[in-house]
């Protein structure tokens, strides 16, 4: 049975985001609020969590395309390769903002990811989901909750998400509606930026 937490954004309480982020480090699945669409996510480093999210999603691990959603810009060079003075320009002016920047990744991917060439980075502009990464301690692999419903494409309302996804995740954060829109992706690994696909985000960079 998922626990559905209640939390506001301009002021969450610590105390509720703490307990979070001890789910997230047990190895527990979370859904929680960002600048878009809620997202689904685990700890980067719990490999069975990650796992779970995979079978979830019905895609194989190695091959899943999860964001890493990181607190700022600070947690960057842990996982991506060294960016030209071009490249971290847009990321400093678009974040944090409802984006997903495709970036070269670096030595340090976790080991699931090891084959990985580039990595999908998020940092939401929103109070929660940077309050949980901060208490975790690092980024939070993240994915959309997507709908099956063939016209609205994301559930926005957290009541339906949680009695959807009751027994399948350990915790539904419920800071009201959510957007309905995704993030906007923006590969920043070829000499351009080439828009993968548009969202909330304004493309024009």
């Amino acid at each position: 049975m998922a626990e559905l937490i209640k939390l506001y954004e301009e002021n969450p309480s610590e105390k509720e985001i703490k307990r979070i982020a001890k789910v997230l480090k047990d190895g527990g699945l979370v859904i929680y609020p960002t600048d878009t669409v809620y997202g689904l996510g685990c700890d980067i480093n719990n490999t069975k969590a990650l796992e779970k999210i995979a079978r979830l999603k019905g895609v194989k691990l190695e091959k899943a395309n999860f964001s890493f959603v990181c607190k700022d810009l600070s947690n960057l060079s842990e996982y991506v390769a060294q960016l030209d003075s071009a490249t971290f320009k847009i990321l400093k002016r678009n974040l944090p903002g409802p984006y997903t920047f495709i970036l070269p990744g670096n030595n340090n991917l976790p080991s699931v990811f090891k084959k990985k060439k580039t990595v999908g980075i998020r940092v939401p502009d929103n109070k929660i989901a940077q309050m949980l990464v901060q208490h975790l301690g690092n980024p939070i692999i993240s994915t959309s909750i997507k709908d099956d419903d063939d016209v609205v494409e994301y559930t926005t309302d957290p009541e339906l998400i949680a009695e959807k996804w009751d027994k399948l995740v350990d915790v539904v954060i419920d800071a009201g509606y959510g957007d309905n829109i995704a993030s906007t992706v923006i590969d920043l690994t070829q000499p351009e930026p080439e828009l993968i696909r548009q969202g909330k985000g304004s493309a024009n960079i």
